[in-house]
């Protein structure tokens, strides 16, 4: 995977001259963990490079076509011989518009060194957006830089994980180069008005008058304004490699930057405080970010910046203290802003890696988009879904549960006849605040696929995963609007999951899904039923629909007919059936004190039965040791045998078997323990948790889970 790195034209990536850019490329790429996988691409006329892998764009002169789109365009064609990943221009966002337009595919990162609002391709509110939309990273060289570049923006974008600030670096010094501080004064950069170099000529002439024994060192050119400094004691050294400005640092006492303009960062008081200097600063734009102990000028004129020099130049005390304390808390060193940004490369090139099974970051930012019944006041509270979000929380990480069917309810309007418009400008803020890494939804019907593409593209890291519990045979309940449902994000999620095996379902065509068992929970499934004696044979509740609650007139189902068959071919078994017969269903601690009376439980579902599903009342029959009784053609018998499950081929079969067990207590207490120790072992939510977070990131585990086998 290789990063191209895309200079400005005509910045010079050379030590001969090279401007910040290039100095902060150079310094930042050479000890990055990336270094054998960048390739810096640029322009320039001088010979000498860097020491890193550097591709020059010679450009033929024609005043016909413009050099720097050309530049663009070469570089267009030359990167798709390196297979090249990941793009980080510098300082031009015009460069990325172009760009997209031609490699649309690619992964685009900009770093801005300059005030986007001053910069072509970023000085509108259109051209940031399009900026926003189209980059991985934004990222800026100082909190000012950011806050401009957000002028004019919604809120919305304030706190977007695409913008970022990295600091430049500088080399820190040890603190022994304090014992070989001259009695020097030293400003470095452009000898203008916007630098303030007109305040600090008329300034340093009245110190190096006063103070004879004391020197200025200017350093720096400048072609189009002519201000000048003619003192003994003044060396105008004009402009100086890199290294030799390090070294003259290394001896200042005292250095000054004192821009009049709005600096983006500042570099000349960034090599100032790495090197024990006592910094003098204007209060303008990114300069106090440059510095953790400075001298900062309220306002800039001769007086001021006189009597904060003189100062430091009378109390050798104070100076050495500035000086100390710039070596102490200077912390933007190479290492640690390389580390910022090659940490920011992992999140996308490496981003699986991170949470392998020995996952240095054990607790991920899960958003789980769910029914969790809080308008129902708890009668359905012992849900799948909590029994997954149980999971999550379980292995340790955040969660933040989002209940759709709560908020869709409650935030209904004439303007909004179904809640679903509000539901989703929610979720678009409740992203914006919590920012998720995973947002996993079950049944989330009223969330758009529109809305989860948005947030893709808002959250490139965030991945996006879907579980679906209910019921996919073509001859069962609402197949074709459950088929619908599962289908409708199922484009836009990283997997989904079901508790129908994919392989029974022809619509998915290879589609990341993958089966997932109904998970037992250890705090749900409480009861041990193989431990007590029962008096109810064999249990089961059916229900018209888990939100209305109650039976509805004139309803029936293929179940009701099963049943009655059932029960009138096996004599003298007790039965406890809820759901029909004007016998309403039963739910939450009612559900629980009634199932802990049975020996047998029927886990039952609508139409022909479809390998490996089931609804969730397997977890609540077996889960509490109860023997469960299923149809064989679900194909359980490929996880469990006839000492932990009971299989039937049919109502005669079945009852068959019911009446055997109700006679053998010792026949039933095993099969239910054996179930559920089982089921608790290798189907708990934990286990189910960890495999969707698993399948998701598309980590590769070592072992499979028992429901893979």
């Amino acid at each position: 995977m290789k990063i191209a790195i895309l200079l400005p034209y005509k910045e010079n990536f050379s030590p001969e001259y090279p401007g910040a850019v290039s100095l902060f490329v150079n310094e930042t790429s050479k000890i990055s963990r990336y270094k054998k996988n960048i390739i810096v691409f640029g322009n320039t006329n001088f010979k000498k490079k860097y020491n890193l892998r550097y591709l020059n764009i010679d450009l033929i002169k024609n005043p016909l076509i413009s050099q720097t789109k050309e530049y663009v365009r070469k570089f267009s064609r030359i990167q798709k011989k390196y297979n090249v990943s990941l793009i980080e221009v510098h300082n031009r966002p015009s460069y990325i518009l172009q760009l997209k337009n031609i490699i649309p595919d690619k992964i685009f990162s900009l770093y801005f060194h300059n005030d986007p609002l001053l910069m072509d391709g970023s000085k509108t509110i259109e051209e940031r957006k399009k900026l926003l939309k189209i980059c991985y990273k934004i990222i800026f060289n100082s909190n000012w830089s950011k806050k401009r570049f957000l002028e004019g923006l919604e809120n919305k974008f304030v706190n977007s994980n695409k913008l970022v600030v990295f600091f430049q670096s500088a080399k820190k010094n040890d603190i022994s180069i304090l014992n070989h501080k001259q009695n020097w004064i030293t400003f470095v950069g452009k000898l203008n008005r916007a630098k303030g170099y007109d305040i600090f000529v008329k300034t340093i002439n009245r110190i190096l008058n006063k103070y004879p024994n004391w020197k200025a060192k200017i350093i720096g050119d400048e072609k189009r304004e002519k201000i000048t400094l003619n003192h003994k004691n003044a060396d105008v050294l004009g402009f100086l490699g890199h290294e030799e400005v390090l070294k003259i640092f290394k001896k200042t006492s005292i250095a000054v930057a004192c821009s009049r303009w709005e600096e983006p960062f500042g570099r000349t008081s960034l090599e100032a405080s790495a090197s024990g200097c006592a910094v003098v600063i204007t209060n303008k734009g990114g300069l106090p970010e440059t510095v953790t102990n400075a001298k900062i000028l309220k306002e800039l004129n001769v007086s001021n910046l006189e009597n904060v020099i003189r100062n430091l130049i009378e109390n050798p005390k104070l100076r050495r203290e500035y000086q100390k304390l710039s070596l102490q808390n200077f912390y933007l060193t190479h290492d640690y802003v390389t580390q910022m940004i090659d940490n920011y490369r992992d999140d996308k090139l490496k981003y699986y890696k991170a949470f392998n099974i020995k996952k240095s970051r054990t607790n991920l930012r899960i958003l789980h988009i769910t029914n969790f019944n809080e308008r129902l006041d708890g009668r359905l509270f012992f849900n799948t879904g909590r029994r997954i979000n149980n999971g999550f929380i379980r292995l340790g990480h955040s969660v933040l549960g989002f209940s759709d069917r709560d908020i869709q309810k409650y935030y209904k309007s004439l303007g909004d006849i179904k809640g679903a418009k509000t539901l989703n400008d929610k979720l678009k803020k409740t992203c914006y605040n919590y920012k998720p890494d995973l947002i996993i939804l079950g049944h989330a019907d009223l969330i758009s696929a529109q809305q989860i593409s948005e947030l893709r593209e808002d959250y490139p890291n965030t991945r996006f995963g879907q579980w679906f519990l209910d019921p996919l045979n073509k001859k069962g309940p609402d197949y074709e609007r459950n088929k619908k449902r599962i289908l409708d994000k199922i484009d836009v999620v990283d997997s989904s999951f079901l508790t129908t095996s994919p392989d029974a379902l022809n619509f998915l065509k290879n589609k990341k899904s993958f089966f997932i068992p109904n998970p037992s929970d250890s705090s749900f499934e409480i009861l041990n039923n193989y431990n007590n004696p029962c008096n109810v044979d064999v249990f089961f509740a059916l229900s018209h629909g888990v939100h209305r609650g109650v039976l509805k007139s004139g309803k029936t189902d293929d179940r009701i007919t099963f049943l009655n068959k059932l029960v009138s071919t096996t004599p003298d078994i007790k039965f406890d059936i809820y759901g029909i017969k004007k016998v309403q269903p039963i739910w939450a601690d009612h559900y629980f004190k009634t199932i802990q009376n049975a020996k047998m439980g029927l886990n039952l579902s609508r139409g022909d039965a479809i390998k490996y599903y089931s609804s969730d009342r397997i977890t609540q029959i077996i889960g509490n040791g109860l023997v469960c009784l299923i149809d064989e053609k679900t194909q359980y018998n490929n996880f469990f045998n006839s000492n932990e499950m009971v299989f039937y081929k049919n109502v005669s079969d079945l009852s068959e078997k019911i009446i055997k067990i109700s006679k053998d207590e010792k026949l039933r207490k095993k099969i239910a323990k054996n179930g559920k120790k089982k089921y608790m072992k290798y189907f708990n939510s934990d286990l189910v948790a960890q495999y969707i977070i698993n399948k998701t990131l598309d980590v590769n585990m070592k072992t499979k889970n028992y429901w893979e086998k």
